[in-house]
């Protein structure tokens, strides 16, 4: 929803940046960035959930994460842990990583996926399996070039909240620290780690997400983007 009207709002107060993939790119990035920042502290309570471990003393790993973890009893008790230890900015922890690779990424799958589209033949266009595999490469691509910042901002929500100066030099501040501080400590392989698992997720996900979302615009009669006129009424395209 979100995509599709930083879309119309771009085409009718930006004119000179066109009507080509760019504005994808701009409205897929906006619309990324807005879907983050409203559901970011489930995603974060999800986080600690799955990678929750007893509450016994762990030994020191190379990022400097010890001690005892907590174990949650649920969403609720997530948050209200996480509550105490620092307010509402505790609940958005890692969130600059986060926004920092949605952006790229979600802006580059809708710029992908709409330029392959734009490179079918008109025959084929509504092809279920040419859908799937335009949404599929895009989410290929995009979770490729960005999934280095994924996996800072993982490290980033599971870490422990440790006392000062406790191993403060291997503690993740910062996207660009966690990535330079990730590669000295384990290698530039561990910012791929998983990745070939997250593809298993990923690439069906976003392909059948956005063959769902043409044949959705079908059904309910959707006017084709040639033909629609965005918010105002004009004709900026």
């Amino acid at each position: 929803m979100t995509y599709e009207q930083y879309r119309c709002w771009i085409l009718n107060n930006a004119p000179s940046v066109g009507t080509g993939p760019v504005v994808d790119l701009l409205a897929g990035s906006a619309a990324g960035g807005t879907a983050v920042l409203c559901t970011y502290p489930l995603d974060l309570a999800r986080t600690k959930l799955a990678y929750q471990v007893s509450n016994v003393a762990q030994p020191v790993n190379s990022l400097g994460n010890f001690g005892r973890q907590p174990v949650y009893n649920g969403v609720k008790d997530v948050f209200k842990t996480v509550y105490k230890e620092g307010g509402v900015r505790s609940l958005y922890r890692g969130i600059g990583p986060t926004l920092i690779g949605i952006l790229p990424y979600a802006g580059l799958k809708f710029y992908i996926y709409e330029d392959l589209k734009s490179r079918v033949p008109e025959d084929y266009k509504r092809s279920v399996i040419l859908k799937l595999s335009c949404g599929a490469l895009a989410g290929l691509f995009g979770q490729t070039l960005t999934y280095p910042l994924d996996v800072v901002r993982r490290q980033m929500q599971v870490q422990n909240k440790q006392p000062q100066n406790a191993n403060d030099a291997f503690r993740i501040r910062g996207t660009f620290q966690g990535l330079f501080l990730i590669i000295r400590c384990q290698g530039w392989r561990q910012l791929f780690a998983g990745l070939s698992l997250n593809y298993v997720k990923v690439v069906p996900s976003v392909a059948i997400g956005f063959t769902t979302y043409d044949m959705m615009k079908n059904l309910l009669g959707v006017p084709p983007r040639e033909k629609a006129h965005p918010l105002t009424g004009n004709n900026n395209k």
